[in-house]
């Protein structure tokens, strides 16, 4: 008969991930001729659990390098955006989301700008971003415990190649060579 114990763990319970987009404008104080570079920076976020789903909250700042007055003068638009993502986390079976986990939220893909359109003074960005979600909850593992065991084996003497090796040193051998 099998003694069992039970162990009682924290483990991954659940984990999904979700690729966001979204189209975001923020508008200069003249026309833009051209835009000349733009990053995404200061990304911030934390998730909870909100009745069975995770809400996760965040920003990011988007800067955009752009040139106006017929080409002849640069700007620099700094904007936050702010979002709130709802992620459906299917958890392990005989578990459930509350207050007792733990939720761990990971950018897979940071924020960034894939398309960047000019309408005048506004400058149009299509962002793209992917979240990871992992749910870690308490759990309880079965192990098998034997209880007469012996962990002291018997010292074995074991021979080394240096014992099986007849070493016959010629101390002579290098007189010889010139």
């Amino acid at each position: 008969m099998a003694n069992l114990k039970e162990i009682v763990t924290k483990a991954i319970i659940g984990k999904t991930k979700k690729s966001f987009q979204k189209e975001l404008t923020v508008e200069a104080d003249s026309a833009v001729d051209t835009v000349l570079g733009c990053w995404v920076i200061n990304h911030n976020f934390t998730g909870q659990n909100n009745n069975g789903v995770v809400n996760v909250d965040g920003s990011y700042d988007i800067n955009v390098w752009y040139a106006y007055d017929n080409n002849t003068k640069t700007g620099v638009l700094v904007h936050t955006f702010y979002y709130n993502e709802t992620l459906n986390v299917k958890l392990r079976s005989e578990t459930s989301l509350d207050e007792q986990n733990d939720i761990i939220v990971r950018a897979l893909k940071a924020p960034s700008v894939s398309k960047v359109d000019v309408d005048g003074k506004k400058v149009i960005l299509q962002t793209e971003k992917e979240l990871g979600v992992e749910v870690v909850g308490n759990i309880k593992v079965r192990i098998n415990v034997e209880e007469d065991c012996d962990d002291y084996e018997e010292e074995v003497e074991v021979e080394t190649a240096a014992d099986l090796v007849d070493v016959k040193v010629n101390e002579q051998y290098l007189n010889g060579v010139n």
